[in-house]
């Protein structure tokens, strides 16, 4: 399961020139795809490994010539300071070692002047061993690594081809890159099977994975034959938008009041910098998209990894510069579609600022009123949303005046010491020792 599925940063906008005159040319981002859909796993709620389908007799694995090309075309075509590689599956590793030796390679003789590379790649650690933690720490690669939560909950869905658990060898990947000191992160999926377990999950890949970075990323899997983004119907592999704004919630309150500084959940991060004013910086929650693409093994290009599909391949980099696809009309209306089919109780909803309407691959059921297009999370982030305002609107007033956020946890604790004693006061008897602590009996004290 991809981690930047629904959770891609886009990088700010840039102004560079054609011809002498200025075109607006978003920095764009590309999940690249070097095996397609093949995967050493059948995790299963996977929705990528249906697009097996779209390549038939293909070896899927990207040629060396492509992956020049790609690396040209992709540092060639941002106008930023920092160009960063997304490395996707499928399962990437399955491409070996050598291929993204070659890779870095590429990437060092097509780098501009002043400008930073990064490589982030998404795993399920599997195949990982000690050759690949070297490599990962000596190219500063940020790796992804999906884990589902504590044994039972990630086995439920997480497993190999023959149906056997994978827990053991995700943990033991982990391990291996903590020891190698190679940076990398938790995504999380959360669904039917851990749902209900929010503090479980979070307490373990806190305390027992000892992670920083986490990502909790919803399965919506609809429920048809194609794999394509067509119908309402979804799987009881799901999770609803109520479990998932309850499993939220319940890892915010403690997040809030113990891990602020010291635990990094995006969603969290996102809604902090919606909340201080800025754009969420999520492709999910910003106002349009189209600014994250996929590109398959042999070249092809499409809107976004969610839509690798006919309707959206927007053609071959070996046959129309990447650029130009990414300007296209037709990738441009894919992005303003996003705002200009929001039903119109997301354009009057209070929320509307972080969320946006969420994803449009998840905009399946219909509003009270009928109208369609209204996300099936709505009431998940609708809750979420509303729950963690008070502490948000605190956190970017603490940024407004350069304080530290996690002044939170001090004015929550505070908060409840005082309305723990307010309670008292209320809840005492006459005969009582005041809830004031002086010793005193309350209707000899307060009670008087």
């Amino acid at each position: 399961m991809n981690p930047l599925d629904a959770t891609t940063a886009v990088p700010a906008s840039s102004m560079p020139s054609a011809g002498g005159d200025p075109v607006p040319v978003p920095a764009f981002h590309v999940m690249m795809k070097p095996r397609g859909a093949i995967c050493n796993l059948d995790c299963k709620y996977c929705y990528f490994l249906a697009k097996e389908d779209l390549y038939p007799g293909s070896g899927f694995r990207m040629s060396d010539d492509l992956l020049e090309e790609y690396t040209r075309q992709y540092i060639e075509a941002q106008q930023v300071p920092e160009v960063t590689f997304a490395w996707q599956g499928g399962e990437p590793t399955l491409m070996g070692l050598e291929f993204f030796r070659k890779a870095v390679e590429y990437q060092k003789k097509h780098q501009k002047p002043d400008t930073r590379i990064y490589n982030s790649l998404q795993t399920n650690g599997t195949l990982l061993d000690a050759d690949w933690c070297r490599f990962f720490h000596e190219n500063d690669f940020l790796i992804g690594l999906s884990l589902d939560g504590p044994r039972a909950l990630h086995d439920a869905y997480r497993v190999d081809k023959g149906g056997k658990p994978t827990f053991d060898t995700v943990m033991g990947a982990a391990e291996m890159m903590q020891a190698s000191e190679v940076e990398f992160n938790i995504l999380t999926t959360v669904h039917a099977a851990n749902g209900e377990h929010p503090l479980e999950v979070y307490r373990f890949l806190r305390d027992v994975v000892k992670t920083r970075f986490l990502q909790f990323i919803p399965i919506v899997e609809l429920d048809n034959d194609t794999g394509y983004q067509e119908g309402n119907e979804v799987t009881d592999r799901s999770v609803t938008g109520k479990q998932y704004g309850r499993f939220l919630v319940r890892i915010f309150d403690e997040w809030v009041r113990r891990d602020v500084g010291k635990m990094y959940v995006q969603i969290f991060d996102v809604s902090l910098a919606a909340w201080s004013g800025q754009s969420p910086g999520l492709c999910i929650f910003m106002e349009t998209c189209g600014d994250a693409l996929a590109l398959e093994h042999n070249g092809d290009l499409y809107a976004c990894d969610h839509y690798v599909e006919p309707d959206y391949l927007l053609g071959n980099i070996t046959e129309i510069p990447m650029m130009e696809m990414v300007l296209s009309e037709q990738q441009r209306a894919f992005g303003q579609a996003k705002l200009d089919t929001l039903p119109q109780y997301c354009l009057s909803c209070d929320v509307r600022f972080i969320c946006n309407g969420g994803c449009p691959k998840n905009r399946i059921i219909t509003t009270p009123d009928g109208e369609p297009g209204l996300n099936y999370l709505c009431e998940g982030y609708k809750a979420f949303f509303h729950h963690i305002d008070g502490p948000m609107r605190f956190m970017a007033n603490e940024l407004r005046h350069r304080r530290a956020p996690a002044n939170v946890m001090t004015y929550i604790r505070r908060q409840e010491a005082e309305l723990r004693r307010q309670r008292a006061f209320k809840s005492a008897g006459r005969n009582d020792p005041c809830p004031c602590g002086s010793g005193l009996k309350y209707k000899r004290c307060h009670g008087r």
